[in-house]
């Protein structure tokens, strides 16, 4: 068994898009601006966002956070959003997931104009994904496949099963392991919670990606040997004998699959990292592929 190692793969990418910023701004290139906007006090969210801002300053990015009050109205929430659609200074914007319950997140995504949406989220972007055309990938799918890469996760004809049907992750991830591509080319069967004889059909399966946010819910006795398995899922489990007063666990029961695995994430310092990583790459493509 050997793991998927966010971290280091991660650092990879930051190291080498860091040399890249500094030839960019040698030649008199712009430095590259992500704008991140954090509404409500959701410490999970405020944990991602400050992850977010300091791997942009650890590769030379400019980034500004926003911090708005949960109970703000949705129109302000859109006239913000508005604002830096209209500054040619930023390249990328985010807003950081979940959304308070009076706040159309469909509404905020299309608001973002889509050649700044380095989440990845809006219905053109979604839309020229899936028909393979040049796009923002969706940041946590494109982390996985940058993963994938490094490792040479071999995925052509395999059968990958995605537990998990969010448009954030397990709707796209089907799409993308199915394309003509590498990493892709896999017969992708796509699961959720009404999905009958779960088990058996991830018995079948070269490549498990588990995105449903069910801690544990993947065990030993779904997995078949050599297979590998990414965990998406990160869960904050309240646990009285850590200081934080929780533990954060994944979809997997890493302690028993672990073992028959060929490849695994860890939990955290697995997928976390490399969402980030991908969110980079997708602000520094926004930043150098200015439309004229």
């Amino acid at each position: 068994m050997q793991l998927l190692d966010g971290k280091l793969v991660s650092k990879s990418v930051k190291d080498s898009l860091a040399a890249s910023v500094e030839n960019h701004l040698r030649g008199g290139g712009k430095t590259p601006h992500l704008a991140a906007i954090l509404v409500g006090d959701n410490g999970a969210s405020q944990t991602y966002v400050a992850s977010k801002v300091k791997a942009c300053e650890e590769v030379g990015f400019r980034s500004t956070l926003l911090q708005l009050p949960g109970d703000l109205p949705e129109a302000v929430l859109l006239h913000r959003i508005e604002a830096f659609n209209q500054d040619p200074e930023v390249d990328g914007i985010l807003v950081q997931l979940p959304l308070p319950a009076h706040i159309s997140e469909h509404k905020v995504i299309e608001t973002i104009r889509v050649e700044k949406d380095v989440d990845g989220f809006h219905p053109e972007s979604m839309g020229r994904m899936a028909l393979g055309l040049p796009s923002f990938l969706p940041a946590t799918p494109y982390g996985i496949l940058l993963l994938m890469e490094h490792y040479q996760i071999q995925t052509k004809g395999r059968h990958a099963v995605v537990i998990g049907r969010s448009h954030i992750v397990g709707r796209p991830m089907s799409i993308l392991l199915s394309r003509n591509d590498y990493p892709g080319n896999c017969s992708v069967t796509l699961c959720h919670s009404h999905t009958l004889h779960l088990p058996a059909i991830c018995l079948q399966a070269d490549i498990i990606i588990a995105a449903l946010g069910q801690p544990g819910f993947l065990r030993s006795d779904m997995v078949k040997e050599g297979a590998v398995v990414v965990d998406v899922g990160i869960t904050r489990v309240p646990d009285a004998n850590r200081k934080a007063g929780f533990a954060i666990r994944g979809d997997v029961d890493f302690e028993s699959v672990a073992p028959r695995c060929s490849y695994i994430t860890p939990v955290p310092g697995g997928v976390g990292p490399m969402t980030i990583a991908a969110l980079l790459k997708n602000t520094w493509y926004s930043c150098t592929h200015k439309k004229t």
